[in-house]
């Protein structure tokens, strides 16, 4: 089954709670092998995905727990070899772990695609080749997202039988209460722009999307000299500072959590009220899922986009993709002024420089082709005359 629904609307418990029901109708099997297998694209999705399916079923005999990469694998590894009914998991550990021989996969009745776009593309794609390949071939497949391209469809139909598509809302939708605007402005100035937002909106919630990691570290550095308490999350932080940023974010002890698109994926985090594109995503279905963090289960929301001239061609394809037009307005002070051509011409610059400096750092550690045949000239005759 293909299901596809607005962000915010309540898709886990669309198939957790049926699972459980499942599951809970027949008598636990021996050794509890995995009989539900639900595979999330990222560690704090998947741990979501666990608190929801611990949650729903607290009053019945079943076992549930998540497998994630970052983290020591020993206490995951004891638990699976108690047994497990429910397993939420990660491509990469989950394959990991299972080729250590620590579990089986040869009960599995359900298997669950949770952000099936995500795990459908390039970067998933082996690793969900591999697991399928582990699995029974009869099988309940279940595959939930808020936007499915239609290459994603063809690749999804390729492995699916006979598959029935449910659509809760119109394909690729944003909840209707989540207030979109967009800030045109120079690129130069954005950082300086969304620390005025902040401030003198007095927002202490905020949500901020960049498409770099690096981008990320530096924009939470500069809003915490700006005195703005923030936090940046992305998939070089370890999963402990992950976990602490988020966990902080969601008490309120940091303002401003600053994200690459590991947190656009399915993370619920409760009357979040501003979503800020600090760089719009070069693919349009990102954008659906960046802003529906905030505008979850029937509250209102506010998603903001700082836009240069270089990224009108995402505003474009935002824009065919919601079948809308996002209408633009200018902030005093910041109005846009650069050509598009100039920073395109910014941008080939910095690149040759950083290229000249490494190649620079390179030649002053690295000895050059003459010096290293004089090197291995000289090795050589002191070998000869050690033999």
């Amino acid at each position: 089954m293909l299901a596809s629904a607005q962000t915010g609307t309540g898709k886990t418990a669309g198939f957790t709670l049926p699972i459980l029901q499942i599951l809970n109708s027949k008598p636990p099997l021996s050794k509890r092998p995995v009989r539900a297998l639900i595979l999330a694209p990222t560690r704090e999705l998947a741990a979501q995905v666990l608190e929801d399916v611990k949650s729903y079923s607290e009053f019945v005999d079943l076992r549930s727990t998540v497998v994630f990469g970052g983290v020591n694998a020993n206490p995951q590894i004891r638990t699976l070899r108690q047994g497990v009914d429910v397993l939420v998991a990660t491509p990469g550990r989950l394959l990991d772990l299972h080729n250590q021989g620590v579990f089986s996969l040869a009960k599995v009745e359900v298997l669950v695609l949770d952000e099936a776009d995500r795990m459908l593309d390039m970067g998933f794609l082996r690793d969900i080749k591999k697991i399928l390949s582990l699995l029974p071939n009869k099988r309940q497949n279940l595959l939930f997202s808020a936007t499915f391209s239609k290459d994603i469809k063809k690749l999804a139909n390729s492995f699916l039988h006979h598959p029935v598509m449910v659509e809760a809302t119109p394909e690729n939708t944003t909840a209707e209460k989540v207030i979109q605007k967009v800030y045109r402005t120079n690129k130069s100035k954005k950082t300086e722009l969304i620390i005025k937002l902040i401030k003198e909106g007095n927002w202490d919630q905020v949500l901020v999307f960049t498409r770099t990691k690096h981008g990320a570290n530096r924009l939470a550095q500069k809003m915490d000299k700006a005195g703005i308490s923030s936090a940046a999350i992305h998939g070089n932080k370890s999963q402990g500072a992950r976990t602490k940023a988020l966990a902080g974010f969601k008490a309120g002890s940091v303002s401003v959590l600053v994200a690459t698109d590991i947190a656009a994926r399915g993370l619920d985090i409760p009357l979040l009220p501003h979503v800020i594109n600090f760089e719009l995503p070069n693919i349009p279905e990102d954008y659906v899922h960046r802003i529906g963090r905030t505008g979850r289960a029937g509250a209102s929301g506010e998603a903001i986009s700082l836009v240069s001239v270089d990224e009108n061609e995402y505003v474009r394809g935002i824009e065919k993709l919601l079948g809308v037009r996002l209408e633009s307005d200018v902030i005093e002070g910041f109005e846009p002024t650069e050509n598009l051509q100039e920073l395109l011409d910014k941008k080939a610059e910095n690149k040759a420089q950083n290229q000249r400096g490494r190649q620079n750092s390179s030649g002053k550690n690295t000895p050059n082709s003459s010096q290293r045949n004089r090197n291995s000239k000289i090795k050589g005759s002191k070998n000869r005359r050690h033999r």
